[in-house]
């Protein structure tokens, strides 16, 4: 994230302290996140990478998940000041029902959700249900292309309408953050790489990253 965030370190937080903090957690999604587009992402992975580089694929993204609970379970939290944000969860009233399912569908994410409500947390609702149907759609149209879904390349109309609407969609998760982290509460938001909620996050705001993905 860019703009007016500002980097801190992963540890203690202090609630009484009366200031917002955000940690940020970079994800990937796994095929368990895909939902409905699950297999079709998945073939269209196979055939750009081959078996085994898809094999190799999957074996990073648990590699990342694995760094991703190790460094939740360092921080030093309040949890029942907590609020999580999650990519792709939208601001419907079925929050906890939806972590529920793609967690039982093997989640690790959602799986992560639900352990961070045990402790406390509230789940919150992150995204336009609109613009995700709008993702839904363009996801749809690069399958039936046979076009990685995520490529940067590829037709430019196509590649214009993602770039537009990723940069909606994180307008929206920075005024979803802005409106609902209160003083003196901390938030979790994990979001896939591609986003940036740049200078959209109210400046007082402190945000916290917690893995080093340079690594």
């Amino acid at each position: 994230m860019r703009g007016q965030t500002r980097k801190g370190t992963a540890g203690a937080h202090d609630p009484e302290s009366g200031e917002r903090t955000l940690f940020y957690i970079p994800i990937i999604h796994t095929q368990a996140d895909m939902g409905a587009l699950s297999e079709p992402i998945r073939r269209v992975k196979v055939k750009r990478l081959g078996r085994k580089g898809w094999e190799r694929n999957v074996s990073l993204v648990d590699k990342l998940w694995d760094q991703i609970e190790q460094a939740i379970e360092g921080l030093v939290l309040a949890y029942e000041r907590v609020r999580v944000y999650q990519d792709g969860l939208p601001v419907c009233g079925r929050e906890f029902e939806i972590v529920t399912e793609l967690a039982k569908a093997g989640s690790r994410n959602h799986r992560l959700l639900l352990h961070l409500r045990e402790k406390g947390a509230t789940i919150m609702g992150t995204e336009s249900s609109e613009l995700l149907v709008e993702e839904y759609q363009l996801v749809k149209e690069a399958l039936a292309t046979g076009e990685p879904p995520l490529a940067t390349r590829g037709e430019a109309r196509r590649k214009a309408l993602r770039d537009s609407l990723l940069k909606r969609r994180d307008q929206y998760i920075a005024r979803r953050v802005n409106g609902t982290l209160g003083m003196g509460e901390t938030g979790l938001i994990f979001l896939g790489m591609l986003h940036s909620l740049g200078s959209w996050l109210d400046k007082d705001i402190r945000v916290v990253y917690p893995i080093d993905t340079t690594m």
